[in-house]
C-alpha cells in the first residue's frame, strides 16, 4: 500500500500546480468578502436545511443552485445524472478545475431543536414514509459551493482556465457520482485536471480544516445474506434445520475475517447491522436474513472480505447439515462506494496553502476513516486527475469544550441531533475553496 501511494504521482501526472506564493492582501480580500456575504449565505443555508430532499429527488435544491449560478454568469445544465447540476465558466486558456457539492438529505427525524428544523417528509426507496433531515451537512456543502462561486466570479480577473461546478445527487446511497459520470460528465463538459470538494466534520472543532493524503475514506459494500433452513414446530426441532441458530453461528464466525485473516495493520470492518428472522414464539422459520456493511481500503482486501463472507456462510451451512439446495444466498448490493484516495501533490499543496492562510492551529492532518464517499469516483474515472476532499470542522465551540474533545460524547454525522456551527463551516469552506481555486488557476 505504501509503495502504491508513493508511485501514484509519478504514474498519473496532472498539469503542474503554480508555485505557492504568499499573497496576504489577496487572502485578506477574500476573507473580508466572505464575511460580508455570510448573512446572505446563512439565509440560503437555513432554506436548504429546512427543505431537505432524499436521494435522486433533489429537484428543488438543484433549481435553487442552478438559478444562483446562472445569475453569476455560469453556463448551467440541469438534469445531469437525473437531478445533478453542472455549471461551467470559461476564462481563457488554463487548467480545468471541478468543485463538487452533494445535495441529498437522509431519512432521519430531526431532533436538533433549531428554529428552522426540517419538517419535510418523503418516502424511502422501499416506499416507506419517513421524515427527512440534512443530518450529514450537505446543506452546508451546497451553500459553500454557492459562496465559492460568488467569490470566483467576482475574482475573474485574477485567474484563468475553466471552472466546472457540480451539485451532485444521491451521495448517501453511493449512486450519484456514477449517475453523473454515466450521463457524460467528463464527455459533455470539460474534463477536469483537478477535483476539489469538502465535507463537514463531527470530529473537528468548528472552523478547523482536516486534510488526509492517500486513502481518506473506505470502500463501502452492502451485503444481503439469506440463511435458508427447514422450518417447523418449535417443540420438535429435530424435524427442522434451524436457520436462526445457523445465522447466529455465521455472525460469530464473520468476526474472524478481520481479526484472524487480515494483517492487523490492514484496516477493515464487517458489521452485521440487521438480523431478521421468525414471526412467532413456537415456529422455527424457513430462513433468516442478515444485512451487513463491509468496509476496506484496498481492492484486494475488499475481495477477500466479500469472498470470505460467502465462504463462511456456506461452510457453516455445510457444518449444520443443510442440504445443497438450501445453501445461503449472498448478494452484494449495487450501492457500492469505492475508497476515496486524495492525491499528491494536490493534497500537500492545499494543506500548505491553507496553513499559510488560516494558521497551523486551524489546519490538521486527519486519519483515514471507515466512512464512505462517492467523491472517489471522479478520480477513479481518470487517474490522471488530481483529487482532494477535505474536512471542515463543524462541532460548536461550547460543545467541543464541554466534551473535552472526546467525540464519543458528541452527535455524529447522520445523528438526528447533528447541528453543526454552520456559519463557521460555510465561511471556512468558502474561503478555503476560493483560495484553493485561485492557487490552482493562478495566472502565470
Amino acid at each position: 500500500m505504501r509503495r502504491l501511494i508513493l508511485a501514484l504521482p509519478l504514474l498519473f501526472a496532472a498539469p503542474a500546480l503554480p508555485l505557492l506564493v504568499a499573497v496576504p492582501a489577496q487572502a485578506q480580500d477574500v476573507r473580508e468578502a466572505v464575511t460580508r456575504d455570510m448573512p446572505s449565505l446563512m439565509t440560503i443555508y437555513r432554506d436548504f436545511h429546512a427543505n431537505p430532499e432524499l436521494s435522486f429527488e433533489e429537484g428543488k435544491s438543484a433549481a435553487k443552485i442552478a438559478a444562483e449560478l446562472r445569475r453569476l454568469g455560469f453556463e448551467v445544465t440541469t438534469g445531469v445524472g437525473r437531478t445533478g447540476v453542472v455549471a461551467v465558466m470559461k476564462n481563457g486558456a488554463g487548467p480545468v478545475l471541478m468543485l463538487r457539492a452533494d445535495m441529498d438529505g437522509l431519512p432521519v427525524p430531526e431532533q436538533t431543536g433549531l428554529p428552522f428544523a426540517s419538517k419535510a417528509t418523503g418516502k424511502t426507496r422501499e416506499g416507506q414514509p419517513t421524515p427527512i433531515m440534512h443530518a450529514c451537512g450537505h446543506d452546508t456543502h451546497m451553500t459553500g459551493l454557492i459562496g465559492t462561486a460568488r467569490r470566483l466570479a467576482a475574482a475573474k480577473p485574477q485567474w484563468q482556465g475553466t471552472l466546472v461546478l457540480i451539485a451532485q445527487p444521491a451521495e448517501e446511497i453511493g449512486l450519484g457520482a456514477k449517475a453523473m459520470l454515466d450521463d457524460g460528465l467528463f464527455t459533455r463538459f470539460p474534463k477536469p485536471h483537478y477535483v476539489l470538494g469538502f465535507h463537514d466534520s463531527a470530529s473537528l472543532p468548528a472552523g478547523v480544516i482536516g486534510v488526509r493524503s492517500g486513502f481518506a475514506l473506505a470502500n463501502v459494500d452492502s451485503v444481503d445474506l439469506v440463511v435458508r433452513g427447514i422450518g417447523g414446530h418449535g417443540a420438535y426441532p429435530q424435524t427442522t434445520r434451524d436457520p436462526i441458530v445457523l445465522a447466529a453461528r455465521i455472525v460469530t464466525a464473520l468476526q474472524t475475517l478481520v481479526s484472524r485473516e487480515l494483517d492487523p495493520q490492514d484496516s477493515a470492518v464487517v458489521t452485521v447491522g440487521s438480523f431478521q428472522a421468525g414471526a412467532k414464539h413456537n415456529i422455527i422459520p424457513d430462513e433468516a436474513r442478515l444485512l451487513l456493511t463491509v468496509r476496506s481500503y484496498s481492492d484486494a482486501t475488499r475481495k477477500h472480505l466479500l469472498d470470505g463472507i460467502a465462504r463462511i456462510a456456506r461452510g457453516e451451512a455445510i457444518a449444520a447439515g443443510m442440504p445443497a439446495e438450501r445453501m445461503p444466498v449472498t448478494t452484494v448490493k449495487d450501492e457500492y462506494t469505492p475508497a476515496t484516495f486524495n492525491t499528491e501533490p494536490l493534497s500537500g499543496r492545499m494543506k500548505a496553502l491553507w496553513t499559510g492562510r488560516f494558521g497551523a492551529d486551524r489546519v490538521q492532518d486527519t486519519p483515514a476513516v471507515m466512512g464512505g464517499e462517492d467523491f472517489s469516483r471522479y478520480y477513479l474515472a481518470d487517474k490522471s486527475i488530481q483529487s482532494l476532499i477535505f474536512w471542515v470542522g463543524g462541532v460548536p465551540k461550547a460543545a467541543w469544550d464541554a466534551s473535552g474533545g472526546d467525540t464519543t460524547k458528541l452527535p455524529s454525522l447522520h445523528s438526528p441531533f447533528w447541528a453543526p456551527d454552520a456559519e463557521a463551516v460555510i465561511a471556512t469552506a468558502t474561503e478555503a475553496m476560493t483560495e484553493g481555486a485561485l492557487d490552482i488557476l493562478a495566472k502565470p
